[in-house]
């Protein structure tokens, strides 16, 4: 489903990412765990077409997508939930959640697009007339995932969907993520901490400043006493 070859970015002076490689398989659950400045949404945002790589290939679908204009590779079927939501907060719940049902073109009516987001979360139907900033943290980050629910994706990106959310809504958010795998929706998400990556997650990625340290499955890296250094001490962004 997606594929990343050498991916180098540099930023100015600075060299970002280094030789990065991931794969996500179709229907599979990839999570990408790094602790501040380590590279989780420069790869992100890199894959999303925001920053272009100066060496290296990604293919989603097996289609070269390395470098093409962000809308493009929205309109392919990749969605993507930024770190800090990306709500419009001076437009209702239903308006965010209908932008992303205009996204691309698919074998659903953008309505049917949008009853499937309320589905996904229904909490967000009581609150639909609500402007962006007058729900909760919580409430905003279920509405990201909606909207990006709402563009019918073959995959998701999703930067930091546990950040800051009570323990009590984390299960809710998961369960919604798991059921999507099952109609066979990839999802690539970065988190900071290790204690968020979902039990359903089929691989770990572990990236230091800007390089893959550790790829395979999530219960392999408890027995890495040197990335358990880095990520298991509540690492952050």
């Amino acid at each position: 489903m997606l594929k990343l070859e050498h991916i180098n970015i540099f930023i100015q002076a600075s060299h970002i990412l280094r030789d990065v490689f991931l794969e996500v398989a179709e229907g599979e659950v990839v999570c990408l765990i790094g602790r501040n400045g380590a590279g989780k949404t420069t790869t992100l945002k890199t894959i999303m077409g925001f920053l272009s790589p100066q060496s290296g290939t990604i293919e989603f679908q097996k289609q070269d997508i390395s470098g093409l204009p962000t809308y493009k590779i929205a309109q392919m079927g990749l969605g993507y939930m930024p770190g800090d939501g990306g709500i419009f907060t001076d437009l209702t719940v239903h308006e965010n959640i209908e932008i992303g049902s205009w996204m691309r073109e698919t074998s659903l009516t953008p309505e049917e697009k949008v009853r499937f987001a309320y589905q996904s979360f229904p909490l967000l139907e009581k609150y639909r007339s609500r402007k962006g900033d007058q729900v909760s943290g919580g409430e905003r980050k279920m509405l990201a995932i909606a909207r990006a629910f709402a563009s019918d994706p073959t995959m998701l990106l999703l930067d930091e969907p546990f950040e800051g959310l009570s323990p009590v809504i984390i299960p809710g958010i998961n369960e919604k993520i798991y059921e999507s795998t099952k109609h066979g929706l990839s999802i690539l998400i970065a988190e900071s901490e290790l204690h968020h990556v979902p039990e359903f997650t089929n691989t770990l990625y572990v990236i230091e400043r800007g390089q893959i340290i550790f790829a395979g499955k999530p219960e392999r890296v408890q027995h890495e006493e040197d990335i358990m250094r880095i990520i298991g001490g509540g690492a952050t962004r």
